[in-house]
């Protein structure tokens, strides 16, 4: 679907598209969802084999759930050299992003001895869940698995649908990920939840999936940790008089091929570089093989007054990716509060943060780039509060915890210091 709108239209269809973002809210699914998770959670690997059957088509015993090694070494004949060597070099360029987001434990010691800190604790174990379906996620595994390996994460356990892809495999082999089971959908979320005969239960559940794995995600958290709900992709481009048309297409193609809810957006304060675009869209849109799906998807070109109203509704919507596609981009940047990653300039491309830059790659979607930021080495620590007082050192806040603890009406908490000068 393509929307062309001018400058009094604008803000009209932004809150339209912002009004569109609820991810998981009552939607039919969620019943089959539930009874998915029930299933599993009583009978375990026999579940899984009866829904990969049902869904996948594929009849598995409980010992082939698990990936072999022989079946490890089989994927490698069918990837080619230069497919490892590219992999190579994103995970070296992943890998030293993401080291730069690792944080130190600290401790400090105040006036009579009072010792404050923060230790800095990897999370243990976690699942990571691989799409199947549309297309061949190999970057996936990367860009979820490289921040958890820098953070300590001393076990990480795959997750996909039947059969999972060569490629996908040998990213994960590459990387050093043993544990891998061919399981999909809400049932694969539940087994790593609960855990079954096969499966280890983890602390936490990251990767993007469809929306059955969306809620199982959000039906289990609590159980288990999950780092976002991730909803179709988007982007959001603010183009000037300057930029190339052909450029800017060929991006908001790239972005609709994932996804039929897929959202594409081009803001522009140019009436011809709109125009240009359209022609542009039509054009390469018939040079591509997803399109089917590039079809179901949205487009928005928007026409605005200003650059400055473009980066103002850049901020109300949060996208997902922004690409400023203007002259000196780095001047606005400031101005860019709401933004999962911004990519600067004509040849900076959403594709290049996809696959090899450093940065990662899963972000926020939905708007949520307002409160939330993309996955990091943050996202598998923990932080543990560390508290030391000595006896005078609560002697001199002791009328203070009192004082306190009596106003908010609780007694025991002004006793648990009282015992202790009594």
């Amino acid at each position: 679907m393509l929307k062309i709108c001018r400058q009094d239209e604008v803000q009209a269809v932004v809150d339209e598209i912002i009004a569109g973002k609820s991810l998981v809210d009552d939607l039919p699914q969620e019943k089959a969802v539930r009874e998915i998770i029930s299933q599993v959670r009583k009978h375990g690997d026999a579940a899984l084999l009866n829904y990969a059957q049902q869904f996948d088509q594929i009849k598995m015993t409980a010992g082939e759930l698990k990936i072999s090694q022989a079946e490890i070494d089989a994927a490698y004949k069918k990837v080619s050299p230069e497919f490892i060597t590219s992999l190579t070099k994103a995970i070296q360029n992943i890998t030293a992003y993401h080291r730069k987001q690792k944080v130190d434990e600290w401790f400090e010691t105040l006036p009579l001895d009072v010792l404050l800190g923060q230790r800095v604790i990897p999370i243990e174990k976690v699942g990571l869940y691989v799409p199947g379906g549309r297309a061949v996620y190999p970057s996936s595994v990367v860009m979820n698995a490289i921040p958890a390996q820098v953070a300590g994460v001393k076990e990480i356990i795959l997750v996909s649908p039947p059969v999972i892809n060569p490629h996908v495999l040998v990213a994960a082999s590459e990387l050093g990920i043993k544990q891998i089971f061919q399981v999909g959908g809400a049932q694969a979320i539940a087994a790593l939840a609960y855990g079954t005969e096969s499966i280890p239960r983890v602390d936490k559940i990251v990767g993007p999936g469809n929306i059955y794995v969306a809620l199982a995600k959000k039906l289990l958290f609590g159980v288990v940790g999950i780092e976002s709900l991730a909803g179709p992709s988007d982007v959001l481009i603010i183009a000037d008089g300057d930029a190339e048309a052909e450029f800017i297409a060929a991006d908001l193609l790239a972005q609709v091929e994932h996804d039929p809810e897929a959202t594409a957006i081009l803001c522009t304060n140019s009436a011809e570089i709109l125009s240009e675009v359209q022609k542009e869209l039509e054009s390469q849109s018939k040079k591509l093989g997803r399109q089917g799906i590039i079809e179901k998807a949205r487009i928005y070109l928007l026409e605005v007054a200003s650059i400055k109203q473009a980066v103002e509704i850049a901020n109300q919507l949060g996208p997902e990716h922004l690409e400023l596609e203007i002259g000196s981009p780095q001047r606005i940047l400031e101005m860019v509060k709401n933004a999962g990653a911004v990519f600067l300039g004509p040849h900076s491309p959403v594709a290049v943060g996809d696959y090899i830059a450093g940065p990662n790659h899963v972000l926020p979607t939905g708007g949520t780039a307002r409160f939330a930021s993309p996955l990091g080495v943050y996202d598998f620590v923990k932080h543990q509060s560390i508290i030391g007082y000595t006896k005078p050192a609560l002697k001199s806040v002791w009328k203070d915890i009192k004082t306190l603890a009596e106003v908010e009406g609780l007694d025991a908490h002004a006793r648990s210091i009282d015992v202790r000068f009594s």
